[in-house]
């Protein structure tokens, strides 16, 4: 059955790679997707599984990366915690440096527009398979519908964490004539639409399916909690976030795992931990091996990580008593964390419980619940046998210093896991900006000393924290208009 499955899925990601050349280059022709498709709730089940397969699978356009590797790019090349390896590319160079033109090639979106077009493909057709057939149930219907909605809304937090503006397509780009001239979208907006589609896909998800495995690899009601819980800290509703964190801790299904030698392998290797919320959960070709491992890799760990993140014991330097580290990198400063062969059976952890509890302990120093904030960041600290070193005494009133205490755990807890530039940018532009110095700081340690000034001034300017809209897009699309700070 599983390979059945497995093929069927395959068979559906396969019927989308053919597109037109037309906008976002979305359009999936025949294949599964025609109506003939949609008959029976099996057909619905498939075309689910076929949007999970997208968060990890190769995209079908020739020479393009998969979504992973953006998720991964977006969330650390203008971040501090990784450096150029021997094969990094001037583009991506251009990303560390500060020194970003509309036309670099990583500022690339389509693959975050394939996955949300498959969601969109599902949320169109799914309810006309009720006419033909009467074993599909409204809870089952419901259920695949809140899939969805939940792995689109992911999506677009993403994307305009990245790009800031958007454009917002809702419906399914299947034939030629599907296909329109989207204008951006104000993030603000598309926040609003993420919250109300979450809203509605909790009120049809499930809280189990029955099996570790799928409780952990799709999206359950406390998958939605959890990217509502970071979608309201990034929009700063803060009682609203800790509401989220709390209907995940109060459920008592998650606990983290002991301190011990077998936690990576336990939480990252094999998977389905009782840390875990939701992860990204196939066997594939490893997308980091090229990345991260061989001799010719793109990215090596920072020299910053091993002298401010991971501090050395003040009364032992050479024994490493955090779990954390040496799972993460190795001396040579090669990153390890996803597996140093291929294929890779590593799990991308999109939330786990530690996740939840720096979010809420975010919230709540913000909202004057400065104790119990840091008391969360202790529990975890305690768990992960972090080091006196990185210990931080910290006023429970003060609540920028609380949360720049979180912001250093969150770095160790989450290194390498394409958080590091988000929780970065929602510091500092929080209040307004009253954090802009948290960006600047960044700049002494990632850009090189000649344009580290140009650095500086380019991110005083509050456009400049996003990435320029795809220049190709712009090409074929006239209702797109370039992101402000790149018309300049």
């Amino acid at each position: 059955m599983k390979k059945i499955l497995y093929t069927t899925c395959l068979l559906f990601i396969l019927s989308l790679s053919s597109s037109c050349n037309k906008w976002l280059d979305l359009e999936p022709r025949d294949g599964i997707t025609r109506q003939e498709f949609w008959k029976t709730k099996e057909d619905i089940l498939a075309a689910v599984s076929g949007c999970y397969t997208s968060l990890l699978a190769a995209p079908p356009t020739a020479g393009d990366r998969s979504l992973l590797e953006y998720m991964f790019m977006f969330g650390e090349l203008r971040a501090d915690m990784i450096s150029a390896g021997p094969s990094i590319t001037p583009a991506e160079v251009d990303i560390m440096n500060v020194n970003i033109t509309s036309d670099n090639g990583i500022a690339s979106w389509a693959s975050f527009y394939r996955t949300i077009n498959y969601c969109n493909t599902v949320l169109d057709n799914a309810p006309n398979v009720k006419s033909t057939d009467p074993t599909l149930t409204d809870a089952i219907l419901n259920g695949y519908l809140s899939e969805a909605l939940t792995l689109r809304s992911m999506m677009y937090f993403y994307l305009v964490r990245t790009f800031s503006d958007v454009p917002l397509k809702l419906k399914a780009t299947v034939k030629d004539t599907d296909l329109e001239n989207l204008a951006k979208t104000k993030q603000a907006d598309i926040l609003k639409q993420i919250v109300a589609d979450l809203k509605k896909a909790e009120s049809f998800s499930v809280t189990t399916y029955g099996n570790t495995k799928s409780d952990k690899g799709r999206v359950t009601k406390f998958t939605i909690n959890a990217l509502l819980a970071d979608v309201y800290l990034w929009m700063e509703d803060y009682p609203a976030s800790i509401a989220e964190c709390n209907k995940i801790i109060e459920s008592q299904r998650y606990a983290l795992v002991g301190s011990n030698s077998a936690w990576y392998n336990t939480v990252f290797f094999r998977g389905s931990s009782t840390e875990t919320i939701f992860e990204f959960d196939q066997a594939i070709e490893n997308p980091f091996f090229n990345l991260l491992v061989n001799t010719r890799r793109r990215y090596i760990a920072s020299p910053f990580v091993a002298s401010e993140i991971y501090i050395p014991d003040e009364t032992d330097p050479d024994n490493v008593y955090d779990i954390r580290p040496g799972s993460f990198y190795n001396n040579a400063f090669t990153i390890q964390k996803y597996g140093t062969e291929n294929p890779s059976y590593v799990k991308w952890q999109a939330y786990r419980l530690s996740d939840i509890m720096m979010i809420k302990a975010e919230a709540l120093a913000l909202t004057g619940g400065g104790a119990e904030a840091l008391e969360l960041v202790r529990t975890l600290r305690t768990r992960r046998n972090a080091v006196k070193a990185t210990e931080q005494n910290v006023d429970p009133g003060d609540s920028d210093a609380i949360c720049d205490y979180i912001l250093a755990e969150r770095a160790r807890e989450f290194a390498f896991e394409g958080k590091r530039w988000f929780d970065l940018l929602r510091h500092a532009k929080r209040n307004n900006y009253s954090r802009i110095d948290i960006l600047l700081d960044v700049v002494s340690k990632t850009v090189m000393p000649t344009l580290q000034q140009s650095a500086i001034t380019k991110f005083r300017d509050y456009n400049s924290h996003y990435l320029p809209i795809p220049q190709v897009d712009i090409n074929t699309n006239p209702s797109l208009i370039q992101n402000p700070f790149y018309t300049k």
